[in-house]
C-alpha cells in the first residue's frame, strides 16, 4: 500500500496553542490555513508555492509530542493492512482514521489529496523527520512494524541506536526510530535539519526556544510551549549526514 505524502504534526496543549502556531510559523516559513475542528484545535502550515507537510493540533490532556499523518489513496485498505500489522484502531473519523502502533505509537491514515511539491529550505533548515523515541523492550517490534507498514528503506544510523526509514525522493518527512535507554513509554519529537545547526539555534533563540542539551551532532530544544524537538547537524536538502559523521569520525 503506497503511502504518498506524509504530514509531521506537532501536539501541544491546547491553552498553549497560539504560542505553538507563532513559533512553528516562523520557523517553518510559512503561513496558518483556517482552523479546523470543534475546537479549533487543527491547523495546516503553509507554504508558498509548494504543499504543506507540517501541521498542529492542539491536545486536551499531557505535554503533547508529535505524530505522524500518513496520506493514502484507500484509506480502509490500508487500515486493514495496518491492523494485520497489529496495529490497534483508536478513532474512526468520516474518511480518516488514528491507530496505534504494537508499541504504543498514535498516527492518522488520512486521505492523499494530490500533495507533490515539497517544502523549501528556510534559512538554512527544513523540518523534515518525526524521530520515534522506543523502549528498548519495544524496539525491534517497532523497527519491523514502521519498516513493513511504510515498505520505505530502512538503513543503519549513525549510532548504534538508530535505524532510519528513508521514503521516496519527493516525500518530506522521514522516520527515525531511536531506542531509548531506559524503560518508558514511547514518543516521538520533531527533527530539523540544519546547514548550520549553532546559526539555526540562535535564530529559534530569537523565536523563544531554548537549548536543553547537546549530542554528538544534535541540540535538543524546548520551543516556547515547554515542547522538546531536535536541530540535526543534517543536509536539508536530502536528509542525511556528512559523510565523515555518519561514519563516526
Amino acid at each position: 500500500m503506497s503511502i504518498h505524502w506524509a504530514y509531521a504534526f506537532t501536539d501541544r496543549p491546547a491553552g498553549l496553542l497560539d504560542d505553538a502556531r507563532t513559533f512553528w510559523t516562523a520557523v517553518t516559513g510559512t503561513r496558518l490555513s483556517e482552523l479546523r475542528g470543534e475546537h479549533g484545535e487543527f491547523v495546516t502550515l503553509v507554504p508558498d508555492g509548494a504543499d504543506a507537510c507540517v501541521k498542529v493540533q492542539g491536545v486536551d490532556s499531557g505535554a503533547g509530542g508529535a505524530h505522524l499523518d500518513l496520506c493514502v489513496e484507500d484509506v480502509d485498505a490500508f487500515v486493514k493492512a495496518a491492523r494485520e500489522l497489529r496495529a490497534e484502531p483508536v478513532a474512526e473519523h468520516e474518511g480518516w482514521a488514528v491507530l496505534r502502533s504494537p508499541g504504543g505509537l498514535l498516527f492518522c491514515a488520512v486521505p492523499w489529496h494530490g500533495e507533490s511539491v515539497r517544502p523549501p529550505v528556510v534559512a538554512g533548515s527544513r523540518l523534515d523527520q518525526v524521530c520515534l523515541d522506543i523502549p528498548p523492550s519495544a524496539y525491534d517490534t517497532e523497527i519491523a512494524f514502521w519498516a513493513a507498514l511504510t515498505g520505505w528503506d530502512l538503513l543503519t544510523g549513525s549510532l548504534r541506536e538508530f535505524r532510519v526509514l528513508r521514503p521516496p525522493t519527493g516525500l518530506p518527512v522521514r522516520v527515525l526510530l531511536q531506542r531509548l535507554g531506559e524503560e518508558r513509554p514511547a514518543s516521538a519529537h520533531l527533527d530539523l535539519a540544519c546547514t548550520d545547526i549553532e546559526a539555526t539555534r540562535a535564530r529559534h533563540e530569537t523565536l523563544g526556544a531554548t537549548l536543553v542539551s547537546r549530542g554528538p551532532h544534535w541540540l535538543v530544544m524546548r520551543d516556547p510551549t515547554g515542547g522538546t524537538y531536535c536541530l540535526t547537524g543534517r543536509d536539508p536538502e536530502t536528509g542525511s549526514l556528512p559523510r565523515s559523521t555518519a561514519n563516526g569520525t
